[in-house]
């Protein structure tokens, strides 16, 4: 069976370094906002031109902590995708704000930004993008909006670690950006960690407090805050996968192009892209009218897969109040896609067999 995604190889290349890392850590008796911290935070913000890095227990709370430290709350809206998963939309009505849905554009399944001017009013505070699959959204129209009404343009980058657009990384597109570092992240730890990013000095002090019970410095509580920080351990494993994390997604533009190149099954959707260098592919979407057909044709074959996402938010039962939403282009994507495999360790027959095995199928 080619797993969808192997991540003990993934991680059995780095063993070495992180037994190391973890003697250190337990040698020194050190777990929590130590030295390893601070280290992956500086290196993470210069990898990726910012200001600030904090490092936070995972995604959603690297969201969350973003919309708290702006002071969104009660009545206000943040513009959100459509298609995206339900922890985006999640961060936003855990502090009471009101998620206005916009429609993805159909080829790169990224929010339309056409669409977006039209769901302003008085009360939107922001606009949340996310880099969806590991492709950028194409900010320049998006910036130019947030400009003209005064909002906060946050960026939820939890599947798109390295990914650019014209140059820039981003977490460095917006005024602040959320990463997740979920094991099967392109830069994943081996439990739960995230991150918030930004050049806003005011943000990142807030932020940090937040995340520390509320406290800037101990026992000394600024704010009604929470607990949600970065462990020394995961701080440290990550640190050490950054350095090989352009490599890797350098392998996984390989696959993906080779996908791109060789699928030519005429019933089989391929990703679109703007940039070939700028896509981190975090996972390689295919759609299909026949999705649960393909699905086990492939299990059949030896081929795992998974399906990002099955149901859109709007269809969830958490979110009944959003069910009468008119969203035919996010319920026709949930409808068709399945990831196939793509990781930087597969080898290059397993890549091949995912190839034959497709456009074989009928």
């Amino acid at each position: 069976m080619i797993k969808f995604l192997d991540l003990q190889k993934i991680n059995e290349r780095y063993r070495e370094e992180i037994d190391s890392r973890i003697k250190k850590i337990l040698d020194k008796g050190w777990y929590i906002l130590g030295n390893e911290d601070k280290i992956f935070e500086e290196n993470f913000s210069k990898y990726l031109g910012v200001k600030h890095c904090i490092g936070c227990a995972n995604g959603l709370d690297a969201l969350n902590l973003i919309i708290r430290g702006y002071g969104f709350c009660n009545g206000d809206e943040i513009i959100v995708p459509a298609n995206t998963y339900i922890a985006t939309i999640l961060a936003i009505s855990e502090n009471g704000c009101t998620p206005v849905l916009v429609e993805p554009d159909i080829n790169t399944y990224n929010i339309n930004p056409d669409l977006i001017e039209a769901k302003i009013t008085k009360k939107t505070k922001a606009i949340m993008v996310v880099h969806l699959y590991g492709q950028a959204v194409q900010m320049e129209k998006i910036w130019q909006i947030a400009k003209k009404y005064n909002l906060k343009v946050i960026e939820d980058s939890a599947q798109a670690h390295g990914a650019m657009y014209n140059g820039i990384k981003t977490g460095a597109l917006g005024d602040a950006s959320g990463f997740s570092f979920y094991p099967g992240k392109n830069l994943g730890c081996i439990g739960d960690g995230g991150c918030v990013t930004t050049n806003d000095d005011v943000l990142a002090a807030k932020v940090r407090a937040i995340a520390n019970y509320g406290s800037d410095y101990k026992y000394h509580h600024i704010y009604k805050g929470v607990n949600s920080r970065l462990d020394e351990i995961q701080a440290a494993v990550l640190d050490i996968k950054l350095k090989y994390l352009d490599s890797d997604n350098q392998k996984r533009r390989q696959i993906a192009k080779f996908y791109r190149d060789n699928i030519k099954n005429p019933q089989i959707i391929l990703p679109k892209i703007y940039d070939e260098n700028a896509h981190v592919w975090h996972v390689f979407v295919i759609r299909t009218q026949n999705r649960d057909k393909l699905q086990k044709f492939l299990e059949e074959n030896g081929i795992q897969t998974n399906i990002h996402y099955p149901t859109p938010p709007h269809r969830q039962g958490a979110y009944n109040e959003l069910e009468n939403k008119e969203l035919p282009i996010s319920e026709q994507i949930h409808k068709e896609v399945i990831s196939i495999p793509i990781s930087p360790v597969m080898t290059d027959d397993e890549v091949n067999k995912v190839v034959e095995v497709i456009n074989n199928y009928d």
